[in-house]
């Protein structure tokens, strides 16, 4: 430590000066230090315009005092990765040159990394390089990229590519700056601490993860004593010192690397640790996540793939896992921050591999990773080459074991530590005196739980020796205290643990205690486990326990000093945990406690010895009574005392685990020993081998320390018969999967009457229903999936074995996030091929490195396989708090009130889904055999509750994605299915709000009155309404608002068709399916329609006209009024309002809705001063799923930051608009603007004002910077005013547009889409185009009058032709090569010979066969399409009855022409089941049905008879060719049983003329009233329509058109 009088700093040597300077409030020092050792005549600070509104100030002060003559100049950039560029250095570098400077200029960076690094390139350059100094202000920065000299600016290319080595002349380290970042910019630092403590210094780590809160603390809160307290060692807090000790510690690795290794050629990258993956997953990732972020996920994903190939613990892993964690550093790709993320999509194994491949570190094509030995030591001073599978098997979430014979047989192996052993040990010597060392502790999930509330209570001190391997136990002596207030002991799913701490917490002491009670919860799981007998035994001893939630479950409220002892009676016939909860607390107790087992059968007695037996190697003895004849009763008797720690203590291996290398011997016929694991285990699952391996064939040698097992052959297994696993339940799942292959009959002794020789019957096991999943069913279901027969009863299964070799291969086993189950079924997949286990990572709850030990100790070789419903890499490290997942293969849940339409809207989205719908209530009366009324009339409400939330249990667990549920309206009444749904939500689980006004649903409920199945709620409506209102919100990730009645000028039948193409869009687009948004790019320019209506009902009816030309609506929120006048004073109109708004504008329109709520101070009318209210309704535009949310970036960051980070599929337009004028595009302010927008947006959007028409050049070149910088968000750009009118037309990205119907226009100077394009063929942006129709005969063709009344309308210089021709001539190729050519229509007889000239054709043609519509690409290239296929199968489904179940559907279709193809192609995606094709030349028709794949499930007929209540019927045959029953022209006869169908359906005729052919009058006839009828020149528009947009990118003006086409068609 250097001292001075202006501070003491800690000085680091790098090649070899004393240049980094490390303390707090530095300022002062830093300058006198600058100006005393570099004087020069000019200092160049360059900052960014964030920090100089913040520090600059100081700064200057701080020059100023030390008395310099010289300049001091400032040069401000914009915040963000986009000042590296060559541009912004090229301005800095002319700026300094204009202000005249020399060669003893000094530059000073003053900021974070793109500071420093662009800072110093241009240090590097100017004037062939001049000294420069670096200031880091953030964590990142201090610790990485100010140490070394690397320089560098980002080009098109990539990051960093151009640059220069220049070091610094010093190096500041101010870690008062650290008060003023954001927490998670101190996080994201200290992922690079954390990785540099990991590799080189093994006494910081143990520092980082022991004193996390302290330090923590330091980095984030400013000292209260003083301001500059902690610039002398003496005001110098433990917690500042702690800091600085780890923070400088974590510089001089680098400084010492860097000076051995200064232009990295080997030494230096080992600082690259976790950087391989960490930083593939950023490149996806940016900017979204920051660099520690990803290289945090990195570090697991790196320590995983050493641990792998046998390098590093578990017990490293586990710490790394624990302490990047206490930092608040993402630690899995299933942290919801990332899965959140509509990037994250696109983490898919090959691509994290593919961007990997190009890592500097790289050698060719091998990758390289630092590996990690262990923790403060790498294994190669150097990455070393690591295999692709290698790195594979890591990143993949699923595995695949690959079945064969273990190549490492005979095996002998230890398994991890017991983790029913490692739990009694840890509450053993937490409560004891003295210190104990434990060594063999399992280090999973569970036993980090436990730790952690230990911590929590001020129970025990821990600590790590022997590099992790052993943990030191400093005793607390049974001295407890409550937590902090607020502070709640989260458990996640851990059982064991939440029991022993509700009697540990019991025991609190009140007088250590500032608090009066603590609180234990834990996950939704944990919150259905039951905990009651314990509860209930404790409160009768004096305990004061509350539930929080439901009964009989966590969360509890247990008060302090509440363990009084004495006799004490427990119910113990539902696990054994209760009972060694009170047996461990025991001693403790006030008075001696006298346990007695009540209940009958005790469940799993061998781990209540195991209990007593710790408890006596920690001093207790328990004493358990008999009867007169010497029987053992089940009372037992602790005395009072104080547990003593021996010095040491080993942890027993996990029997349960160890069965699972004992039963891969068992099934493969190889030899296994577990080497300490024997007959005098404290563990009931010992005796497996003896007790269940050996009746079933296998050779068992057991001494009292080692278990030996030896297989018979293969497919040489016994039944088991009748067995009794109570003793070892948790290795029945073993069993289940031996007994499934066990095809020789049990000894007959064993075998069970009624049930075959090769039947297994288990029992014993009832607890197993109540574990991390129901463990009993979770069997059968997978087992069935190999065509296992099974069946269970009350405490047991039956497995009926069969031979191996009949089992069916390729089964995907889906884990209930279960590590037993994981684990059983691996066993299996050793001779079972093809076998995936889903969710490979649930092993880490007990054995983290399993899969690893499986290749390597056991000798099967295991896959990474990455499942296709994920396309995900995978992550280790499950985090003590609940991980995130994707629920994207869970069901959709519905919620809300009676009577919201939750069945209505559910049955639409299960339809449109393609996937059942389900009613909770039908489920509920299938199981109870009561109706929901008669079930709380013989119960109560509680109990129905209790039963709703466990059903609702079962079905989040489910993976059925298209799976619709509406739950009851009154679910969210109970905390714990509130609970699960919140939890559900968080990890990406759909869960639906359907609601409609309050007065609305009253209405209808009074309307219907109450029904038989549903009881009266015993109070008003409007009570219920009220308080199930915020409950629905919080427990759902969207709201749909329902409209039942007609908007506009629709008919019930056009509205009930708009309702199905809204749920359609809806659902589609929250399961990311289908985004329903316009491609953005600079040559399809695109609009979205502002309305400024301040009730836009009235005018829904013209929507169609309004919106012409555009590609999305803008809903102006701030400008709605429930009295329909528009807003004179800042306001916001009632949620209830905005949502019916908007779901009336679905139903009207089809285009994406662009959501804004624009304040005062941007322009609108919301007010300014209330960040919690605009919140909460731009909020209510991400939850109604708009396409697009506007998002003012005004607002403080916080508020940026939820509503960035919650916005779901929705795309942020991050917003800034100056009405003042003063900002100029071409300076640093608006740039400013750019990246703070680019940080929380989609896309960009700034809005200027412009005075003169420069202005609009210079917003041109300002665009032109942004957009050629590699990615670069969408940017809209534009100027208001009249004089800014040139901007909107030559803006590319969804230009604001106005339409004359509108009362008021949204911005001075916006145009009408007309006026856009007007404008832009004005100056050359929108040459005329040519467009034609080909083929003969073409006369009498509408398509002309179509799309040139389209064209007119919009504004387009287009114009639309006929070319009569039959065959392909020279006139037709110099049309289509002219570069006027726009594109072109084709019919007969040229869809197959025009397909040669095309330069690609779509996937749709490829299939069919024929091309209508050549489509002109940007490269010049002609591409052909098929919309007629498109045209059909729009018909269809806006014409369907909605209650028709399209994948049950039959569908027919009449003649074997060509266009019948593009019929069938229509059928088929639209999900008909059958298509039957009829034709009266029967060789056609089969020809065409064998052109298709057989996945069409195509079906020739020659009869109608034949065809069975087709949903769809198609005519493709001529006009005149069918006729009605009774006629007596020529033709094919109709019959009337073709529209049997009671549901009715669409019947569509492709003939052009005549209008209403005789189908098509036949269905109007004999259909009653139930098909739909599709004209052909319906069709014909409709896939004219489709022409339309895309040769114009525009959705066609559809009304205008089809009244000019049908006055067209009816004029001829």
């Amino acid at each position: 430590m250097s001292s001075s009088p202006l501070a003491d700093v800690l000085k680091i040597s790098i090649l070899g000066n004393d240049s980094i300077h490390c303390g707090f409030h530095l300022l002062p020092y830093i300058f006198s230090t600058i100006t005393s050792n570099l004087p020069s005549s000019a200092y160049v600070l360059i900052t960014d315009t964030n920090l100089s509104s913040i520090y600059l100030d100081d700064l200057k002060h701080a020059f100023n005092e030390t008395g310099s003559k010289a300049r001091f100049l400032v040069y401000e950039v914009a915040p963000g990765e986009t000042a590296k560029s060559r541009k912004v250095k090229e301005e800095i570098e002319d700026w300094m040159l204009d202000q005249k400077l020399t060669r003893d200029t000094v530059v000073l960076a003053f900021g974070g990394g793109v500071i420093g690094d662009l800072t110093g390139f241009v240090a590097a350059t100017f004037m062939r390089g001049v000294k420069f100094v670096q200031i880091p202000t953030t964590l990142l920065a201090m610790v990485d990229s100010a140490v070394g000299g690397k320089t560098a600016i980002d080009t098109p290319h990539g990051k960093n590519l151009i640059g220069a080595f220049w070091q610094p002349s010093y190096i500041f380290v101010d870690l008062a700056f650290l008060t003023t970042l954001p927490p998670r910019e101190v996080s994201n630092g200290m992922a690079e601490v954390v990785k540099t403590a990991a590799i080189w210094k093994d006494d910081d780590f143990a520092l980082l993860e022991s004193r996390s809160a302290e330090i923590s603390l330091a980095a984030s809160t400013k000292p209260t004593t003083s301001s500059t307290a902690g610039r002398f060692a003496s005001d110098r807090s433990h917690a500042q010192s702690l800091l600085l000790q780890v923070v400088s510690g974590s510089i001089y690795v680098k400084a010492h690397i860097v000076t051995i290794d200064e232009r990295e050629t080997g030494l230096r990258n080992l600082v690259n640790f976790g950087h391989t993956i960490g930083h593939a997953i950023e490149a996806v990732l940016t900017p979204a996540m920051l660099h520690g972020e990803c290289v945090s996920v990195g570090i697991i994903l790196e320590a995983e793939v050493a641990r792998q190939l046998g390098i590093l613990s578990q017990v490293a892993v586990g710490r790394l896992t624990r302490c990047l964690q206490a930092y608040g550093l993402p630690i899995s790709l299933s942290d919801r921050r990332i899965t959140s993320l509509p990037a994250s999509s696109q983490l898919s194994v090959d691509r994290l591999l593919d961007i990997m491949r190009i890592d500097k570190k790289n050698s060719g094509p091998a990758k390289k990773i630092v590996l990690l030995s262990r923790i403060g030591k790498t294994y190669e001073e150097r990455a070393s080459v690591v295999a692709d599978e290698v790195i594979r098997r890591v990143l993949c979430e699923a595995a695949t074991v690959i079945s064969g014979i273990p190549t490492k047989s005979p095996i002998t192996m230890a398994t991890p530590g017991s983790k029913s052993i490692s739990n009694r040990a840890l509450v053993l010597a937490a409560l004891a005196t003295g210190t104990c060392r434990i060594r063999n502790l399992l280090h999973s999930d569970d036993t980090a739980v436990m730790m952690n509330a230990l911590v929590e209570l001020k129970g025990a001190v821990f600590s790590w020796e022997d590099g992790g391997d052993t943990i030191v136990v400093q005793g607390g002596g049974g001295t407890l205290s409550a937590p902090a207030k607020g502070k709640e002991l989260y458990l996640g799913n851990a059982g064991t643990a939440s029991r022993f701490l509700t009697t540990v917490c019991a025991m609190v002491s009140g007088a250590a205690s500032t608090e009066k009670s603590t609180i234990i919860t834990g996950n939704a799981r944990m919150k259905q486990r039951p905990i009651g007998p314990l509860v209930d035994a404790l409160a009768a001893n004096g305990a004061k326990i509350k539930y929080v939630e439901s009964e009989g479950c966590l969360p509890l409220d247990i008060e302090t000093d509440g363990f009084r002892g004495g006799h004490i009676k427990l119910a113990a016939s539902v696990s054994s945990q209760y009972v060694s909860s009170i047996l461990l607390c025991a001693p403790y107790a006030a008075e001696e406690v006298v346990l007695e087992l009540t209940g009958g059968q005790v469940i799993s007695q061998p781990y209540i010895d195991m209990t007593t037996a710790m408890m006596a190697q920690f001093g207790i003895a328990v004493q358990r009574k008999k009867d007169a004849s010497g029987n053992l009763l089940d009372i037992y008797v602790i005395p009072k005392g104080t547990y003593k720690n021996p010095s040491d203590y080993s942890v027993e291996s996990d029997a349960s685990s160890a069965t699972y290398p004992l039963a891969i011997a068992a099934i493969t016929g190889t030899t296994c020993t577990i080497s300490n694991i024997g007959s005098s285990s404290l563990q009931g699952d010992a005796r497996f081998a003896k007790e269940v391996l050996e009746p079933m064939g296998c050779v068992v040698e057991q001494t009292l320390t080692s278990t030996k097992v030896t297989g018979p052959p293969v497919g040489q297994l016994r039944a088991l018969g009748n067995v009794d696993m109570e003793p070892m339940t948790d290795a029945f799942l073993t069993a289940s999967v031996l007994a499934a292959v066990a095809n020789l009959p049990a000894l007959p002794e064993r075998q069970v009457e009624g049930l075959p020789p090769t039947a297994s019957r288990i029992y014993g096991i009832a607890n197993q229903r109540v574990k991390e999943c129901n463990r009993i069913k979770a069997m059968r279901d997978q087992l069935a999936k190999f065509g296992v027969e099974t069946d269970e009863f009350d405490d047991g299964i039956i497995v009926i074995g069969k031979a191996a070799t009949s089992l069916a291969r390729g089964a995907s086993v889906h884990c209930y996030d279960d590590h037993r189950v994981a684990m059983a079924f691996s066993v299996l997949a050793c001779i079972i091929e093809k076998t995936i286990i889903e969710e490979k990572r649930c092993v880490e709850k007990t054995w983290p490195n399993f899969w690893d030990d499986l290749q390597n100790k056991i000798g099967i070789p295991v896959e990474g396989v990455e499942l296709e419903t994920h396309k995900q890499a995978s992550t280790s490290a499950k985090a003590v708090t609940p991980v995130d997942q994707s629920q994207s293969d869970h069901p959709i849940f519905i919620i809300g009130m009676r009577g919201a339409g939750k069945t209505y809207i559910g049955r639409l989205a299960a339809d449109v889904l393609g996937g059942d719908f389900t009613d909770a209530d039908d489920t509920f009366f299938e199981e109870t055999k009561q109706s929901v009324a008669d079930f709380v009339a013989a119960n109560s409400w509680e109990e129905f509750r209790r039963v709703e939330t466990e059903i609702l249990g079962r079905y989040i667990q489910e993976r059925k994605g298209n799976h619709v549920i509406a739950l009851g309206g009154g679910v969210v009444e109970t905390e714990v299915a509130r609970q699960l749904l919140q939890s559900h939500v968080s990890k990406g689980g759909l869960v639906i709000h359907v609601t409609r006004a309050l007065e609305d649903i009253d209405n209808f409920l009074s309307s219907i009155g109450n029904t038989a199945a549903r009881p009266n709620w015993g109070e008003s409506f409007a009570d219920v309404f009220k308080r199930r209102e915020p409950w629905y919100a919080s427990c759902s990730s969207h709201e749909f608002y329902n409209v039942l009645e007609p908007v506009g000028d629709q008919s019930p039948q056009q509205h009930e068709q708009a309702m199905r193409r809204e749920c359609g869009r809806f659902f589609n687009f929250i399961k990311g399916i289908d985004s329903n948004r316009p491609r953005l790019s600079a040559d399809s320019p695109t609009a979205f329609l502002s309305l400024t209506f301040p009730d836009i009902t009235p005018a829904l009816a013209q929507i169609d006209e309004l919106t012409e030309g555009a590609d999305a609506v803008e809903l102006r929120v701030d400008l709605l009024n429930p009295t329909a006048t528009a807003p004179t004073t800042p306001g916001l109109p009632p949620p209830s309002f905005v949502a019916k708004q908007l779901a009336s504008l679905r139903l009207a329109t089809s285009l994406p809705i662009v959501f804004s709520v624009r304040s005062k101070e941007q322009g609108g009318m919301a007010p300014s001063d209330q960040p919690a209210v605009y919140q909460s309704m731009v909020e209510l535009g991400i939850r109604s799923a708009c396409e697009y949310v506007d998002l003012e970036v005004a607002w403080p960051t916080d508020l940026l930051q939820r509503v960035s980070r919650g916005k779901g599929k929705s795309h942020i337009i991050a917003s800034w608009h100056d009405w003042t004028g003063s900002m100029a595009w071409d300076k640093q302010a608006v740039r400013s603007k750019y990246s703070l927008c680019s940080k929380y947006g989609d896309i960009v959007k700034i809005v200027g004002t412009a005075k003169t028409l420069t202005d609009n050049s210079k917003l041109s070149l300002f665009a032109e910077e942004i957009n050629s910088q590699p990615g670069s968000k969408p940017l809209l750009a534009i100027n208001m005013g009249s004089a800014g009118q040139l901007s909107r037309a030559l803006n590319p990205i969804l230009t604001p547009v106005t339409h004359e119907l509108l009362p008021s226009r949204a911005a001075p100077g916006q145009l009408t889409i007309k006026q856009v394009l007007q404008i832009r063929n004005s100056i050359g942006l929108l040459p005329a185009k040519k467009f034609y129709l080909f083929g003969s005969p073409i006369a009498h063709s509408v398509s002309p009058t179509l799309h040139n009344t389209g064209f007119q309308a919009l504004g387009y210089p287009h114009h639309y032709g006929l070319h009569e021709s039959d065959k392909i001539d020279q006139g037709v190729l110099d049309i289509i090569k002219s570069p006027e050519f726009g594109g072109a229509s084709v019919t007969i007889p040229l869809k197959l010979d025009i397909i040669p000239h095309l330069d690609s054709v779509s996937e749709d043609v490829k299939i069919i066969g024929a091309v209508n519509t050549i489509v002109p690409q940007a490269d010049g290239k002609l591409h052909g399409e098929n919309t007629d296929w498109k045209a059909i199968y729009q018909a269809t489904l806006s014409n369907l009855p909605a209650n028709t179940k399209v994948g049950q559907s039959e569908g027919l279709v009449i003649g074997a022409g060509g266009t019948c193809r593009a019929a069938i192609y229509a059928l088929y995606k639209v999900g008909i089941k059958t298509i039957y094709l009829f034709n009266r030349t029967l060789e056609n028709a089969l020809k065409v049905k064998d052109s298709f794949p057989s996945d069409y499930n195509i079906v020739v007929v020659d009869s109608f008879d034949k065809v069975v209540n087709p949903s769809v019927i198609i005519s493709t045959v001529p006009g005149t060719s069918l006729v009605l029953p009774s006629s007596k022209d020529e033709g094919i006869q109709l019959p009337e049983s073709l529209l049997d169908n009671g549901n009715g359906g669409v019947v569509i005729d492709l003939a052009y003329k005549p209008y209403k052919t005789a189908l098509l009058e036949l269905a109007e006839i004999a259909g009653k009233g139930r098909w739909k009828t599709v004209p052909g020149v319906e069709i014909l528009v409709l896939q004219g329509l489709v022409q339309f947009q895309l040769w114009t990118g525009k959705r066609a003006p559809e009304k205008k058109i089809r009244e000019s086409v049908m006055s067209k068609y009816f004029g001829n």
